[in-house]
This record gives C-alpha cells, sequence and structure tokens, in this order.
C-alpha cells in the first residue's frame, strides 16, 4: 500500500469532550485533514516537542527516548495504519541496529515519539478516504450560509436526528470553519450510517 505522509497542521482543546484535545494531521501533498481526539497528557507532550520546551524533569516520552537512546533502537517511521468505529491505531517502525520490529501504539503516543525521534508520519489512503476530512483551497469562496454553525448540533443534541443530507451540509460547514472536531464527530455519524 502507498504510504501518505502528514504533519502536524494544528492542537486545540476538545470543547465536547472535557480534558480532551483535537490533533489535525495534514497531508504534505494534499488538503485533507485527519482529525484525531487525544488526552491532555499526550496532547501536552506533544506541545511541549513542538514548542521546545525543556521540562524540569522528563516526561514520559522523553523517559522513552532516552531509554531507547541508551539501547541503540531508533524509531524509523509511524504509521497510522488502522481505523475502527472512530478509533486510530498506528505501528512504531523501529531498528535495533539488526532487526527492523513493529510495535503497536496508541496514535497520540505515537505522534509524540515522532516528533522526539524527528521520523515521519505516515498513513494510507484508505484511512484518509474514511476518517480524512477534505479542506478547500485558499482562494474559494464561501458563502455566508456555510459559515454559520447554527445548524450544527449542541453537544446534548443526537446527530442520529438528521438526515444525510443534513449531516453532509453540516459537515461541510464545520470544515469551513476549521472545527475539526465537531467535523470528525459528524463524519463518524456517516460513516456509521453506510
Amino acid at each position: 500500500m502507498e504510504k501518505i505522509r502528514l504533519e502536524i497542521v494544528g492542537l486545540s482543546y476538545s470543547q465536547s469532550q472535557s480534558g480532551a484535545y483535537a490533533l489535525i494531521l495534514g497531508e504534505t501533498e494534499g488538503n485533507r485533514r485527519l482529525p484525531i481526539i487525544i488526552g491532555g497528557f499526550e496532547a501536552q507532550a506533544i506541545a511541549i516537542e513542538i514548542e521546545k520546551i525543556k521540562p524540569t524533569r522528563p516526561l514520559t516520552h522523553d523517559l522513552f527516548k532516552n531509554f531507547a537512546d541508551h539501547f541503540g533502537i531508533i524509531i524509523t517511521e509511524v504509521i497510522i495504519n488502522k481505523f475502527h468505529e472512530g478509533v486510530f491505531y498506528s505501528i512504531l517502525h523501529c531498528f535495533d541496529g539488526e532487526k527492523n520490529l513493529e510495535i503497536d501504539s496508541r496514535t497520540s503516543d505515537a505522534v509524540a515519539l515522532a516528533l522526539r525521534f524527528r521520523c515521519p508520519i505516515y498513513t494510507y489512503e484508505s484511512i484518509m478516504s474514511a476518517a480524512g476530512i477534505i479542506m478547500k483551497e485558499e482562494g474559494q469562496e464561501t458563502s455566508p450560509e456555510a459559515m454559520e454553525e447554527e445548524a450544527f448540533p449542541g453537544k446534548d443534541e443526537s446527530l442520529e436526528e438528521f438526515t444525510l443530507a443534513e449531516l453532509k451540509e453540516m459537515l461541510a460547514r464545520a470544515v469551513e470553519s476549521e472545527d475539526y472536531e465537531k467535523a470528525s464527530l459528524i463524519r463518524d455519524e456517516l460513516k456509521r450510517r453506510k
């Protein structure tokens, strides 16, 4: 399978899930985004490495990196290899100087480690097709109606009440306003109905 290279596009606080964050990965050669809901600890680990902040004591991901360095193990790449029931799965491709190994990982931890090992992050077309959100190219006009968020349900409303056409329109609005968390919830509901 052909791999698609990803980069971190953004990290924002989740408005619908307390203590959660939305990690946004984007294609390096395209306009699709992959929104992934992650925990606060993992978001902190990712943000600290992005901002090049040195904590007074090593965080868990830093400890893992130090341990791997000590024993001559490197992570060569991270692959988000599965998307099932709204959950992303990843594999760390490692090399110990003699053999290549694959280690199962939560995607949030895999991204935090990829930053520390300065290795690429990939996924497959099947995952981008299933879970990716297409961003409009810059310069395209958007109607004022599409910018309104009033059609998006609140936290207490169920997406099950909406028709497919309404969900698709809501998805377009959420993407246009770059609210990837809402977009991922709508995307999951559309996938569930297929």
